[in-house]
């Protein structure tokens, strides 16, 4: 059973519920998409919505006689808005025809690594000559652990000296990237004042207190973080099949914007526009490609 499936309401599904739960999709999916695989396969990905933007996608193997071979399944959960317009590379995972997309996010820090949602669209254009994936990517999580944060007291005037801070370090790092050694020295420099500033505040201050937002890597799997974001917008909706409440976040993290999907049950705190959302998170990922 998948670890991800409680965060779109499927929280009590047992396994002679999922079986009936893929003739559902299969019989009546909301999108059905085919293409042709690495190894020359009629490969299909058949998609089930069970509310607003999430549901199920399986995948698997057309056959000559008209029968579909189910592979593998995962619970999805669709962005709304543009998170990047960084280009990203594409890898395939090594047991199974599924995929990673690859990023440089300077905003965040790390290589951003999702799980793409897209697969028989990359296989049918993102081979191709010409193709250019200029429209970006829209990034989407979901998630099974949150809990609801306070937001930091901050003046206007504090606001737009962190976007200006923000602004200036991502064009340092932007230029140590290429090579400039000043760039690479004046950032050792700022990480070193830092490092010195948090060491005194942390005696007398609590962490969450000084650190806004974070975007940092969880656990062993690549496409897995741990968050801290502002909380940007929210909705709450239904599983139609299960009547579970499901809580859809938009979170501002690191200057990047995404959207979260969590079980009502599994998020700690009561969500409201300008709070902020902590918890773990499996990032996915639709790379929107334009001719």
């Amino acid at each position: 059973m998948h670890k991800f499936l409680r965060a779109i309401g499927f929280s009590k599904l047992k396994k002679t519920e999922l079986e009936q739960l893929f003739e559902k999709i299969l019989h009546n999916p909301t999108v059905q998409n085919v293409s042709t695989d690495s190894e020359g396969n009629e490969f299909a990905e058949i998609v089930r919505n069970f509310g607003e933007s999430f549901g199920i996608t399986v995948r698997g193997i057309c056959r000559e006689n008209d029968t579909f071979e189910l592979e593998y399944y995962f619970p999805h959960f669709s962005g709304k808005h543009i998170s990047t317009r960084e280009i990203a590379d594409v890898e395939k995972h090594a047991e199974k025809e599924s995929y990673a997309g690859v990023c440089d996010e300077i905003r965040i820090g790390v290589t951003l690594i999702f799980y793409l949602q897209n697969v028989t669209e990359y296989l049918s254009v993102g081979h191709e000559k010409g193709y250019n994936p200029a429209d970006g990517i829209i990034l989407a999580a979901l998630s099974v652990d949150g809990k609801i944060l306070l937001p930091i007291s901050k003046t206007e005037k504090q606001v737009h000296h962190a976007t200006q801070e923000s602004n200036e370090r991502n064009h340092l790092i932007a230029a140590a990237r290429d090579g400039d050694e000043s760039a690479i020295e004046n950032l050792t420099l700022e990480d070193i004042d830092t490092y010195s500033l948090l060491s005194r505040r942390i005696t007398h201050e609590d962490v969450l207190s000084i650190v806004d937002s974070y975007f940092m890597p969880y656990g062993i799997e690549s496409d897995q973080y741990s968050v801290l974001g502002e909380i940007m917008d929210y909705s709450m909706t239904q599983n139609e099949i299960t009547g579970e409440n499901i809580c859809m976040l938009e979170i501002l993290c690191n200057d990047l914007c995404f959207s979260i999907c969590i079980n009502r049950e599994d998020l700690l705190g009561e969500p409201e526009v300008g709070r902020r959302f902590k918890g773990n998170v499996w990032m996915q990922g639709k790379i929107c490609y334009r001719k």
